[in-house]
């Protein structure tokens, strides 16, 4: 396709979620590739006034959402660009809300046979009390509406439970508690109908958390991921079936487990993936033989799927 065809495009990054930074360097990134490839890119931040004036009257024609979190992954955008008649990349309202949402995330996916991790959901200490009598430990504790392992922390012990719990709860009132898989980590990226070439993580930390994703020089990123032909093609089938149960689209990414005995563990899912030099989605892109501005382009013409 023709890249001009795309006519003038707004780049949506920053916003006001707490992974604003990292939303600044995938909008970045994004414009960068688009320009390169001949694309009308201008960048536009909803945390600064004006901007769905500014989508509406200065002559944008499509929509790349480089938002991370809430109010820009979540399904508000996704409204207000509806409202707007402004087409855009990835999932819709209800796969943005849904996908951002990972205790309806995991509802959905228990009520379809998509195996995750037993879980409860805690608002008050007095509820995580209660909570306790059913929890074998260690668990993960987190946020139910943040990405990137904002408050994340791994639950060795009942009495280490408060804290991580406090932690969570500084970024959500709702906060999940997640019986611990002990196994592989593997993230499925998604681009349309394919399932990009698995990615396996390996890293010191108790788990990926956001300095192994951000930051740190140990973690390791395995693609090829090691598995036989098969096993991934089987787990790829499953990762696009876990997306599609939340009715995500377009692009995005499924982070799974394997346990010692090769059950998988379907963890979360991610509808508007990092576009850093850390990130994975252009990782598995990179190894399936799509550069950069390939994978933006590409992202890009998911904004022609009717959304509705």
């Amino acid at each position: 396709m023709d890249p001009t065809a795309f006519g003038k495009v707004a780049v949506l990054l920053g916003g006001t979620s707490a992974e604003r930074e990292i939303s600044l360097k995938s909008g970045r990134a994004v414009q960068a590739a688009l320009i390169e490839a001949g694309v009308d890119a201008q960048a536009l931040d909803p945390a600064e006034p004006g901007v769905l004036r500014r989508l509406e009257g200065e002559g944008f024609e499509r929509v790349f959402i480089a938002l991370h979190g809430r109010g820009g992954e979540d399904g508000v955008m996704q409204g207000a660009l509806e409202t707007l008649g402004l087409p855009y990349t990835g999932s819709g309202v209800l796969g943005s809300a849904l996908g951002m949402d990972k205790i309806r995330t995991k509802q959905i996916w228990r009520s379809a046979g998509i195996p995750t991790p037993e879980f409860a959901v805690v608002r008050t200490e007095a509820e995580l009390q209660q909570a306790q009598a059913g929890l074998t430990f260690p668990v993960i504790v987190k946020p139910a509406h943040e990405g990137s392992s904002l408050g994340m922390t791994r639950a060795e012990t009942a009495d280490s439970l408060l804290a991580a719990w406090q932690e969570a709860a500084r970024f959500d009132t709702d906060v999940l508690v997640e019986r611990w898989i002990e196994g592989e980590e593997y993230t499925a990226a998604l681009l349309g109908a394919a399932a990009l070439p698995l990615i396996k993580l390996e890293t010191p930390h108790s788990f990926y958390d956001y300095a192994a994703k951000y930051s740190a020089g140990d973690t390791r990123y395995l693609c090829p991921c090691g598995l036989p032909a098969a096993r991934e093609t089987e787990l790829q089938v499953q990762s696009r079936a876990a997306f599609a149960a939340v009715a995500a689209s377009g692009w995005g990414r499924v982070d799974l487990m394997l346990d010692g005995q090769g059950q998988p563990w379907f963890i979360e899912v991610n509808t508007v993936p990092g576009m850093t030099d850390h990130s994975l989605v252009p990782m598995a892109a990179r190894e399936a033989g799509i550069d950069f501005t390939r994978l933006v382009l590409r992202i890009l013409q998911t904004s022609e799927d009717a959304k509705r």
